[in-house]
């Protein structure tokens, strides 16, 4: 199968490229970096260079591709740590979820391809009220933060486009927290560093809970959502949402960090901001039975534990927590 993957060069891209390639599907990786691009072919792929924001570059680029499918990874997530202005932090990835989805699926129907599939994110976007796990059945949040509404409505947006489109298949990929090299929360991330230094606190109760995904779970999903599946919206999560009052502390012992400190919500909303407050008191974790089911996926790391213990050191050395806690040090 021709595959055109918008966004390779990140770090969800580098892991999902190889793994297509094994596969046996003809893969193109879009980059707007010619630096990154040279990269690329390393792994194996015939590599272009595009901003994702450019519409006639991106509609000419998947002309010439002539896809049967498009993966759409692009975003602007790199040193994204400080969320007091949340949707400032966001802007540019927004704008990649609304019109750089609309370019690429501008593309797609030029050249008939068959399916999108998309990287959304669940977590904080669920709704805030009942059970503590939600399917793609419950609703989004529908009084979000005023600072966090633009980067919501750009998750509707592209969830809503790929749900309706009635002339591809559209499928969105609720990705949940990231975690493994690469990631901020993997060997030397800035969330790593920030721990390491007793820098991410518990805030208030830490009743929050957490859905993650390790990068190459994410990786091995989306490739399971080229053949699999009926259009729609799929939370690709691990088997364990956990608050924050227990992941934190397991991730700490697990490096054989000090323990992370806690603050009265009051002091988070000074030091974090309101956002960080939400996302540690009163968010909702997601359920993954849809994709095991429908996409006939199956997490690498079906907890975070274990995900914790073995899958956040860089995948090429066999070193694991050493290493972790000296490098994020």
């Amino acid at each position: 199968m021709r595959v055109f993957v918008a966004g390779a060069s990140g770090t969800i891209g580098r892991r999902l490229l190889p793994m297509l390639v094994e596969a046996g599907h003809e893969v193109v990786g879009a980059t707007r970096s010619r630096a990154k691009a040279s990269e690329l072919a390393e792994l194996g792929v015939r590599q272009v260079v595009v901003d994702g924001l450019d519409e006639q570059g991106v509609l000419a680029t998947v002309r010439k591709a002539k896809p049967e499918v498009i993966v759409h990874q692009l975003t602007a997530l790199q040193g994204v740590t400080n969320l007091r202005r949340f949707d400032d932090a966001f802007a540019s990835t927004n704008r990649l979820r609304t019109e750089g989805l609309d370019y690429l699926l501008q593309a797609a129907r030029a050249v008939e391809a068959r399916r999108l599939i998309a990287q959304s994110y669940t977590g904080w976007p669920n709704i805030r009220e009942g059970g503590p796990v939600k399917t793609e059945d419950d609703p989004l949040d529908p009084m979000p933060l005023p600072s966090m509404a633009k980067t919501l409505a750009a998750i509707r947006h592209l969830e809503e486009t790929l749900s309706g489109a009635e002339d591809i298949e559209g499928v969105a990929l609720r990705y949940g927290g990231f975690y493994g090299y690469g990631t901020s929360l993997g060997e030397g991330g800035e969330h790593m560093r920030l721990f390491m230094k007793r820098r991410f606190p518990i805030i208030g109760d830490g009743a929050g809970i957490w859905s993650f995904t390790h990068i190459d779970d994410a990786a091995s999903a989306t490739v399971a959502a080229l053949e699999h599946g009926e259009p729609g919206v799929y939370n690709v999560v691990d088997d364990e949402p956990a608050p924050v009052s227990e992941w934190l502390p397991h991730l700490a012992q697990t490096l054989l960090a000090k323990p992370p400190r806690r603050l009265p919500v009051w002091l988070g909303r000074l030091v974090a901001g309101e956002a960080v407050v939400l996302m540690m008191t009163e968010i909702r974790g997601s359920s993954n039975a849809k994709a095991k089911r429908e996409l006939g996926w199956q997490p690498l790391y079906p907890s975070w534990r274990a995900g914790f213990r073995d899958g956040l050191a860089d995948p090429e050395t066999s070193v694991r927590l050493p290493a972790v806690r000296s490098r994020a040090a």
